[in-house]
């Protein structure tokens, strides 16, 4: 009886439950907080990290593809880091007034290093917040330095790279990447687009026209060459020509005739040009 009062009401009095209680509580604690404490950050995306208790926003750090484990109080903001795409039609006014409808797209990206000052300075809604308003601002800017008739035909590459240039000015500051901006159409009233294309058609017959025109004095003028030079060659032969000549070339050529296998029987005489006579052939 004075062995169980001494030992109270605890009958494992060697037992400690603090062995059981710390681990099942740390198991429990970690069951209940993981997703909390635990993020994926997908292929092509990056991650900023903003620490409640800890200073605000992860400045010096972008986390990258993968699982990072976290503080439960703790925030991982993921941004996509891959190409992507934007289109965009709106209505801008030509150098004269003309109303243009332009459907044109830009290919960007944020700067994958920049990605928590764009987190803090802008925010996850950067498109259109950012991307949007630069894209019409240097559309509008651009496309009203041109006529309907440049904007259709002959600068539309130009105006192009315009809107690239001055919308790369603005998004450079702002932590994202511009890749390219593309003209997709333009679209002018009816009555403009005909009048353009009616213009371009006589511009390209007129073009065709020189076109033939120059092809036919290039083909003149090498005849004139042509016969020039058979002339000067006409007359240079005619020149060389004399009497002299031709009767030494007439010898010579006698002489060629006599040396042939068949027997001839040649008279040297003095006949009107002066010239050997071939009377005949022995066989």
């Amino acid at each position: 009886m004075n062995d169980f009062n001494k030992m109270g009401n605890n009958p494992f009095p060697q037992f400690n439950w603090l062995k059981i209680i710390v681990p099942v509580a740390i198991i429990i604690f970690f069951i209940i907080f993981w997703t909390s404490m635990t993020v994926t950050i997908p292929a092509g995306h990056g991650g900023v990290l903003f620490r409640l208790f800890g200073g605000g926003l992860q400045m010096n750090k972008t986390y990258g593809e993968g699982l990072h484990v976290k503080l439960p109080w703790n925030s991982m903001y993921i941004y996509e880091t891959r190409q992507q795409e934007i289109a965009e039609g709106m209505n801008v006014l030509s150098s004269n007034g003309l109303e243009i409808n332009v459907d044109f797209s830009a290919w960007y990206q944020p700067t994958i290093s920049d990605l928590a000052k764009l987190h803090g300075e802008i925010g996850t809604e950067y498109v259109q917040r950012v991307m949007i308003p630069a894209l019409r601002s240097a559309a509008r800017s651009v496309v009203g330095r041109y006529t309907p008739e440049q904007i259709y035909s002959t600068k539309r590459d130009a105006i192009q790279v315009e809107i690239f240039d001055e919308t790369k000015k603005i998004l450079d500051e702002k932590h994202v990447q511009l890749n390219q901006v593309l003209i997709r159409s333009v679209t002018l009233p009816p009555t403009i687009k005909m009048a353009i294309e009616s213009k371009l058609k006589q511009e390209q017959e007129a073009l065709e026209y020189e076109f033939k025109l120059e092809k036919a004095l290039q083909e003149a003028e090498r005849q004139r060459i042509d016969a020039e030079g058979k002339a000067k060659a006409n007359s240079i032969l005619s020149a060389s020509n004399t009497d002299k000549i031709l009767r030494e070339k007439g010898i010579e050529a006698t002489l060629k005739l006599a040396e042939s296998p068949n027997t001839k029987i040649v008279i040297i005489g003095n006949s009107a040009d002066g010239l050997p006579l071939i009377l005949g052939d022995i066989k």
